[in-house]
């Protein structure tokens, strides 16, 4: 039985008043259990003491070093900045404080204090900006400890989050664990309570690691677990719907204005034999961005109005259903074919979803292009036999079976850009047949790649005015939203109100994860219309729209993403008739990440970068960014962890050869916790 503390408002915590709460809940952090599962996105680790010589630019160094020279202090406007030189015998820096004018009287003249802070170089002097200061003896004392920083929004403190999950974990001394002592000696893994206490708090990098292990593999055990028993359900589900050849695909066929690629045809040969098959479809098919997926999901479509049913697609955003349906109603239009789309999306006014209720219930409209409103309570269906879902990894399972229940045993075809190794798919995708799209159409330009550091930018932001004179538009990706999640990363909040004071004749467009649904749709249907020349974005951009005038994709701090995101991200540009450019921006100066990076400059195959991404992920990976935004994992990482997959779903193969339905006692919590409603299974 869950502790009842877990379910708890994080107000009834001490300290945690009106306002705080409203922040937290802004993290999406409600329950004393959501605060415990708020994991650090990195640590800050106290390294050893180092010489000026040795620092180095991008990095976070302790520098232990006295006052040169005189404190100067100056106003301007409203801020106060006090600077001075300091030295040790190899050399010398520039320290900054802002505002904090008291610091004059802290610091002694031939005294050395370590000074700990981010280190950036200005000219040919390393500056520290805002560092701590310490004795060198208290800094001894602190020295390889790892304390959390968390994801924060403005006006809430990492000190604060310390302060409250403290609270919290001494509050809830005991979580629940599903897994048996027995399963948890065999794997070696640790208590569940004992792996989130140190998780938040390690006493070092072995205890991280032990601590991070266990909590990735409950999340992927029960992910496996989950489709394990999808797959079982739908190898026992028959095929209610009569499927026949029809000639509808031929006059489609015969009147594209390009031919199909033979992996194409042969997919799409998959598809058809699932369909007219004994048992019900459940298939995906994975291709690189710009395969040509979404013409074989049209013909699937078409196939099943051809015979009498219906067919429904689900996109993740608005503006991409939209792009569906105009589409797929200019081809039904020109090539004079049975497909009779109407499109379901929030925004449509009562009346609009009213009518669109009407044909879809009556049957007058075969083919049904929308959002998450094609699962609302008020739609039904005639005759509902395929269900599609576009960027599959935006779904959870759940969405997908309350899709397909709008039917009875409906077929299901997801389609996901994401490039994963096969190896990994073949699991992940453990409950639908894989078809690999792995052949591009002929005719595409190749984006053209470069690597650069961040002394780049003013020609990049040349490059990206003379691409919007020649009426193209651009992207420029941020991996924060705000200042104060990372110092050390772009936000695009700051970035956008830079950008529109350095290119003051461009229209700058904002977008990020945090706004409203109908925000994030408006702001993307306005750069689709070409009303925004540039648009800021976080990574909430990687699906979900296609603008073949877009040309430029700028990505700051690239090297804090995971190459299989950036390729994502660069799937965006590179889809009509232009030639396309990729900016990757290395912030961090090191010759690890700018090795890395190249990957990236010398290659457009999304395969290939997700296999150099599998086997370049350590467990230091963890710090900074996640990486594998594709599925609702707290910690997990599909590239990072990829051993641990596979050692869960071996694991659970053996697990449910011996107890098919996990009856026997010491397995029964492990299905109730597997099947229960509190994971969301955000499917690949």
């Amino acid at each position: 039985m869950k502790n009842p503390s877990l379910i708890e408002h994080v107000s009834s915590l001490k300290g945690v008043g009106d306002k705080s709460s409203a922040l937290f809940e802004k993290c999406g952090i409600r329950t004393v259990e959501d605060l415990l599962n708020y994991f650090p996105r990195d640590y800050d680790i106290c390294g050893p003491v180092i010489n000026v010589a040795d620092l180095t630019e991008g990095e976070t160094c302790a520098v232990r070093v006295a006052m040169a020279g005189k404190v100067a202090v100056r106003r301007v406007r409203n801020l106060s900045i006090l600077a001075f030189k300091a030295s040790d015998a190899t050399g010398e820096m520039n320290i900054t404080y802002f505002n904090m004018p008291y610091m004059v009287n802290n610091i002694k003249a031939k005294t050395f204090y370590v000074f700990r802070g981010l280190v950036q170089k200005k000219g040919n002097h390393f500056v520290m900006e805002q560092p701590k200061m310490y004795k060198y003896e208290d800094y001894l004392e602190i020295m390889g400890t790892m304390q959390p920083k968390y994801p924060l929004v403005k006006g809430l403190s990492n000190q604060l989050m310390i302060k409250t999950v403290t609270q919290a974990i001494g509050a809830t001394p005991y979580l629940e664990d599903a897994l048996s002592q027995s399963m948890k000696r065999e794997l070696n893994l640790m208590d569940y309570s004992e792996a989130v206490r140190k998780i938040h708090f390690p006493a070092n990098m072995d205890e991280f690691t032990v601590a991070r292990r266990r909590i990735a593999f409950n999340e992927i055990l029960q992910f496996i677990l989950k489709i394990r028993f999808l797959k079982r359900e739908s190898e026992e589900s028959i095929n209610d719907y009569v499927y026949s050849e029809s000639g509808e695909i031929d006059k489609l066929l015969s009147n594209l204005p390009y031919e199909l690629t033979g992996k194409q045809l042969s997919i799409w040969n998959d598809i058809k034999s699932d369909l007219m098959g004994p048992h019900v479809m459940n298939r995906l098919i994975q291709g690189d961005v710009g395969s040509g997926k979404t013409i074989l999901a049209f013909m699937a479509l078409l196939f099943t109005a051809a015979n009498g049913y219906q067919g429904a697609i689900m996109a993740p955003t608005e503006v991409l259903a939209r792009q569906h349906y105009e589409s797929f109603v200019k081809m039904a239009k020109d090539y004079d074919l049975v497909l009779k789309p109407v499109l379901l999306v929030g925004s449509l006014t009562a009346k609009e979803k009213r009518e669109a209720y009407a044909l879809i219930e009556s049957g007058e409209c075969n083919c049904i292009v929308g959002t998450n409103a094609l699962i609302q309570e008020k739609v039904s269906y005639n005759k509902l036999s395929l269900v599609i879902t576009d960027e599959q990894h935006r779904f959870g399972v759940k969405q997908r079976e309350k899709l397909s229940e709008k039917g009875f045993n409906t077929h299901i075809l997801a389609m996901s850009a994401t490039p994963i190794p096969r190896t990994l798919a073949i699991i992940l995708y453990g409950d639908l047949s894989v078809s690999v799209l792995d052949e591009m159409p002929g005719g595409r330009i190749p984006i053209k790649n470069c690597v650069v550091g961040k002394e780049y930018r003013p020609t990049a932001y040349k490059f990206i005015h003379d691409q919007v004179m020649q009426k193209r538009q651009c992207y420029v990706i941020c991996p924060m939203i705000e200042e104060g999640e990372n110092s050390s990363s772009e936000n695009v909040t700051d970035y956008s109100e830079m950008l529109k004071r350095t290119l003051p004749d461009l229209r700058i467009g904002l977008l990020h994860g945090k706004m409203k649904p109908s925000e994030k749709d408006s702001v993307m249907d306005k750069f689709f219309k070409g009303e925004i020349d540039v648009l800021v974005s976080t990574t909430v951009i990687e699906v979900g729209i296609n603008v073949p005038n877009a040309t430029v994709m700028m990505i700051e701090n690239s090297e804090r993403f995971g190459l299989a995101q950036l390729h994502q991200l660069r799937g965006r540009v590179g889809r009509g008739k232009h030639q396309s450019y990729c900016i990757f921006i290395n912030t961090s100066g090191k010759e690890e990440a700018k090795n890395r990076l190249e990957i990236m400059n010398h290659s457009n195959d999304g395969f290939l970068i997700a296999e150099e991404d599998l086997k370049q992920r350590g467990p230091g990976d963890l710090f900074g960014i996640r990486q594998s935004g594709e599925m609702s994992f707290h910690v997990a990482d599909i590239y990072q962890d990829a051993a641990l997959i596979k050692e869960a779903a071996a694991y659970v193969d053996r697990l449910l050869k011996e107890d098919p339905d996990l009856v026997l006692d010491e397995n029964a919590p492990l299905k109730q916790w597997a099947v229960s409603n509190s994971f969301d299974f955000t499917a690949l």
